[in-house]
């Protein structure tokens, strides 16, 4: 991922066009003229092959005859001559490119490649960004850059738009000039060749002038990288998107039932909710949501209350509202009893609130002032249906103050056409949002839910450490190669129970035989009744050939079956080789269990995703199933079980008993874990695995396996803790863990600052604090190890130190922060823990370690200087410290604090 030179893309001084003539329709004199008729202020030059006049601009031949270097080019010519032109540009000293050229996937004239990377490789030299190819360009409105062929530019406003179609581009801003809805940046992808979704959010998370970030995708090409930047961005700012693409092609081909429910839809969906985005089904929606997210107020919770002063649009809000599992709030008695003083005896003495068709303005004032002021009212949907006794308008300025005012987030639904158009106007230039339907209002409010929902997980700190998973991994590994050597792609039922049994996942005992009589030897040995179950490598769903028996209760009803097996195999699977069979205990004692299935699958782009849901042969059917992203910790994993149906069934129910909870996350945890060390593994399915009160055993499970073609952890979209740089230090007489900061230490980082002295705390965050918020905490103790570290340092159960780093995206510049307890300092454990964060930003080739402190703060100065930092005061009290790590550096003003 890098941000390097977008600031020359999105912000530039100077913009040359490469490939303008005179020519009719000629397509850089079509982007030439918008950006003409921009308010763009820099030097626009036009570039040819050959000198020319064109738009009353002189055009150079060639780049070399440029007067000046630009900043931003866009090049507009046939596909054969931009590997060229980005070369040249590169020389001249142009930084960023808009390559609005199609047809750059041929191959190059050397044929070795195509032109597309004879492009980058041109670029490359010269760190020279591209945008494109084959996109319609950019538009910046508040600089007034239109470095697009659109057919129209773009209103300035707050809201970023990025999208990989040209065409929908199009549209999209036409639709959006319509709506008088403004940008901040209106972006075409193209290809993305090289600046991609990742990058752009990179940049824009922390750019001032935008509010929220659009995305309409296709399709996302680098997971982990894009992954990062969402979840960055995302802390920062509204990230909606829609995508393209919901039919699940890819599950048609799946092999195991985990394969065929995790569509790729569904994975990206797991993705948005990971990383803290909202995902919306339309462009419509996406507007909304922005309009909606925009103007949000304070979030209290889910609970909607309806205000109307029709009874029909109040029901079709409810049913939609139901429908999308949304909930209505319940009344209290004492808000019942405000409402009854100020409405009318038909009012509708529940939720939705009918005020009555011929409700004065007061009367609607009175019901928003006690929906507002009630504890059990999270937000209110106010409709209006317009009648001839009250002007909307007059309704509109007569609310408008109270809802403005509001503690709690208020959403309008103005019915009607004209008559109720200067309603919408007052309600939507007070930055109101309003909408057109009373389904469209509830999406809305849906949208702030699922939003908020996913924002929480963003924030959730673990409540307790989870139990460390301290499998047998190489055990694991070795049955993995053996059917990696021998040509399997499924390792048999016994060999997928060893892995499992491995990770510490209760499994039924499995013995693995080659022939009836050895059946019954196990049979005898395990106990009657015994599970009879095929062993062939081209037999997946062992059940559909016939090749499971169970409830065998005798060495004769063994032996029968193992006939009248290899009878029906070889009628349903005649291409089957059958290698023999294996027996287990038939596990009658969990009668009241509950079948699930638990499994991974690898996604072509998001890696290994865990899934959970009900189990049994049927749940294709079913489609009762949820997914997450690894690495999992235990409220994700229970998150997971509550967003399936049969969850709610897993609390118990009438004479059932609800099942073990904390047996169940366990298990889920361990596969997570699976997932996380294991890379030949692409496939598993626990199914069924069968949960109660007492725990969970899987009874049957799959595994399917494929040469890695991938370092260890490069495959999850999300990087694992990074357990290879646990470490243990004396100092003294005492010995310390020091590890990567993991979420579940949320309290035992608030325990450390609660700790610490006043004077420690204003040296630490440069102004004095009492507490830090459960915000912050969230953001220190949920970081994202492929860009940010933080080692703690533990006295036993107890956080006596920390140091973090957080990376810029070019891993050029970590700015740093270090904090000991009182009674650690003066005693080594700083300068332990700086050591040890810059050894570790060596390794990851980092270029810098920058940090400031206060004057006052004499101790960190002086551990700065013993470590090798160059010390230096800087204006406002503050001292700059530097350390060169590795390559070129350079500072540019930290705002790490120490």
């Amino acid at each position: 991922m890098s941000i390097r030179h977008l600031d020359h893309l999105f912000a530039p001084r100077s913009v040359a066009v490469v490939g303008v003539s005179a020519r009719e329709g000629n397509l850089g004199a079509i982007v030439l003229r918008n950006l003409l008729q921009g308010d763009f202020a820099g030097p626009i030059w036009a570039v040819d092959r050959q000198a020319g006049k064109v738009e009353g601009i002189d055009i150079v031949a060639g780049v070399e005859a440029l007067p000046g270097v630009p900043d931003l080019a866009v090049v507009c010519t046939p596909p054969a001559a931009v590997p060229g032109i980005v070369e040249a540009l590169g020389r001249k000293g142009t930084r960023a490119a808009v390559v609005i050229t199609a047809g750059l996937k041929q191959a190059s004239p050397d044929g070795e490649r195509t032109l597309e990377q004879a492009m980058l490789d041109a670029a490359r030299p010269h760190l020279l960004r591209v945008l494109g190819p084959n996109c319609i360009g950019e538009l910046v409105p508040g600089a007034g850059l239109n470095a697009s062929f659109a057919p129209a530019n773009a209103h300035p406003g707050r809201l970023a738009f990025l999208t990989q179609s040209g065409a929908l581009a199009t549209a999209m801003l036409d639709w959006a000039n319509g709506q008088d809805i403004g940008f901040s940046h209106f972006v075409s992808l193209g290809d993305s060749a090289d600046v991609d979704f990742g990058d752009v959010l990179d940049y824009l998370a922390v750019e001032p002038g935008t509010g929220a970030i659009l995305m309409y995708m296709e399709s996302v090409k680098h997971a982990r990288k894009f992954m990062s930047a969402a979840r960055a961005a995302a802390r920062n700012k509204p990230v909606i998107v829609v995508k393209a693409g919901r039919a699940p092609e890819g599950a048609r081909a799946a092999a195991s039932h985990t394969g065929a429910l995790a569509g790729s839809d569904a994975v990206f969906d797991a993705a948005v909710r990971r990383a803290g985005m909202l995902r919306v089904d339309t462009l419509e929606g996406l507007f909304d949501a922005a309009q909606t997210l925009a103007h949000q107020k304070a979030w209290v919770g889910e609970r909607l209350a309806i205000v109307t002063n029709g009874g029909g649009a109040g029901v079709l809000a409810a049913d939609a509202l139901a429908l999308a599992q949304g909930g209505l709030a319940q009344l209290s008695a004492q808000t019942s009893q405000a409402l009854e003083a100020c409405l009318p005896p038909g009012w509708s003495h529940g939720n939705p609130i009918d005020i009555v068709g011929d409700a004065p303005v007061q009367r609607y004032r009175d019901a928003l002032q006690v929906l507002l002021a009630a504890p059990e009212v999270d937000g209110v949907l106010f409709l209006h249906a317009p009648t001839a006794i009250v002007p909307p308008a007059a309704i509109a300025e007569g609310c408008l103050p109270l809802v403005k005012a509001a503690g709690k987030p208020v959403l309008s639904c103005w019915l009607g056409g004209p008559i109720v158009q200067a309603a919408q106007r007052i309600f939507g230039a007070a930055g109101l949002p309003c909408y057109a339907s009373p389904e469209r209002a509830v999406d809305a409010w849906m949208q702030l839910v699922h939003y908020h929902r996913h924002q929480a997980a963003l924030l959730e700190l673990p409540s307790a450490q989870a139990p460390e998973v301290r499998p047998d991994r190489a055990a694991s590994q070795r049955a993995l190669d053996e059917a990696l050597a021998s040509g399997h792609e499924w390792l048999d039922a016994a060999q997928a129970m060893d892995v499992l049994r491995a990770y510490g996942i209760p499994v039924i005992p499995t013995r693995k035989v080659r022939d009836a009589e050895e059946a019954v030897s196990a049979a005898m040995d395990l106990g009657f009744p015994v599970a009879l179950k095929i062993v062939a490598p081209q037999i997946v769903h062992k059940s559909e050939a016939g090749g499971v028996a169970l409830n065998l209760d005798s060495p004769d009803a063994v032996r029968t079956a193992c006939v009248l097996m290899r009878q029906h195999v070889a009628r349903a699977s005649p291409h089957a080789r059958v290698q023999g069979f294996t027996v287990q205990p038939m596990a009658h004692p969990r009668s009241d269990g509950h079948e699930l299935i638990l499994g991974i699958a690898t996604d072509p782009v998001f890696g290994p995703v865990i899934l959970f849901g009900i189990g049994g042969t049927g749940v294709e059917v079913r489609k009762d199933t949820a997914m997450e992203l690894p690495p999992m910790n235990a409220r994700l994993a229970t998150d997971m079980v509550a967003r399936t149906r049969v969850g709610a069934l897993l609390a118990g129910y009438r004479d059932r008993p609800g099942v073990n909870h904390q047996a169940l996350v366990d298990a889920m945890l361990r596969v997570s874990q699976l997932a996380a060390d294991l890379p030949a593994l692409v496939e598993l399915d626990i199914n069924p695995l069968v949960a109660d009160a007492d725990g969970v055993l899987a009874l049957d499970a799959r595994i399917r396996v494929r040469r890695p073609d991938a370092a260890q952890d490069a495959r999850l979209a999300l990087r694992p803790y990074p357990a290879t740089l646990e470490d243990q230090v004396d100092i003294g007489a005492v010995r310390l863990q020091v590890r990567p900061i993991r979420p579940e230490d949320g309290a035992r980082l608030a325990s450390f600052y609660a700790a610490a002295d006043p004077r420690s705390m204003r040296l630490r965050f440069f102004h004095s604090r009492r507490e830090v918020p459960h915000s912050e905490l969230a953001r220190y103790c949920q970081i994202d190890y492929d860009r940010d570290m933080t080692f703690i340092a533990l006295d036993g159960d107890r956080m006596v130190g920390e140091v973090r780093a957080v990376c810029d995206p070019d891993n050029e510049k970590a700015e740093f922060a270090i904090h000991v307890a009182q009674d650690w300092q003066h005693r080594g454990l700083g300068r332990r823990l700086l050591d040890k964060l810059v050894a570790y930003l060596r390794t990851r080739g980092t270029s810098e370690l920058v940090g400031q402190c206060l004057e006052e703060n004499v101790a960190m100065a002086a551990l700065a200087r013993r470590a090798g930092f160059k010390v230096a005061a800087v204006p406002d009290g503050l001292v700059v410290l530097r350390l060169p790590l590795t390559g070129r550096t350079w500072w540019e003003g930290g705002a790490a604090q120490v």
